[in-house]
């Protein structure tokens, strides 16, 4: 690394080769943002780790690859259904969304009241979201920075686990 170029110029220098490997990987644009913004807090958080003769682009590429199988690993896992019943009786049900069953309509109406407890300046961007609307169009819709969007949709999330914590 050159004395005059700091560890911090040559990763803002690297943000767009990293944005467009980030949307190779996701082929999702909010998702390759979440991806490149998760790479470089880790690549800043272990600055100290880096070695002056090694590769500075591979390392940091290494790091947003290994990022991505981590997190797609642990999205499979999550997806993944362990049936320790006797009989394999879950493994047989179709996987429906319950919606027509007492308990999936009562659910339904249990989310809805929960939903319709939150301040419009969250319900309305989660619902946008629920809808189908990427971040970017809820932040142009709603005449938000798209940081705002982001962190309000979160933070609904949050809260609707909590409240609907019994469900889990």
């Amino acid at each position: 690394m050159k004395k005059t170029e700091t560890f911090q110029d040559r990763l803002l220098g690297l943000q767009g080769n990293l944005l467009n490997f980030a949307y190779q990987l996701t082929t999702n644009k909010e998702q390759a943002q979440d991806l490149l913004q998760d790479t470089t807090l880790k690549a800043l958080d272990n600055e100290d780790k880096y070695v002056d003769n090694v590769n500075f682009k591979g390392w940091i590429f290494t790091i947003m690859r290994n990022i991505f199988i981590n997190n797609y690993r642990q999205s499979v896992r999550k997806a993944t259904v362990v049936d320790q019943t006797a009989d394999l009786f879950h493994l047989n049900i179709s996987q429906d969304s319950g919606l027509n069953t007492p308990e999936g309509s009562y659910a339904v109406k249990e989310i809805s009241v929960a939903l319709n407890s939150f301040s419009d300046e969250y319900r309305i961007p989660f619902n946008l979201f629920v809808a189908g609307y990427k971040y970017n169009e809820i932040a142009e819709k709603m005449n938000l920075p798209l940081g705002t969007v982001k962190s309000r949709i979160f933070f609904a999330r949050k809260r609707l686990r909590e409240q609907l914590k019994d469900y889990r």
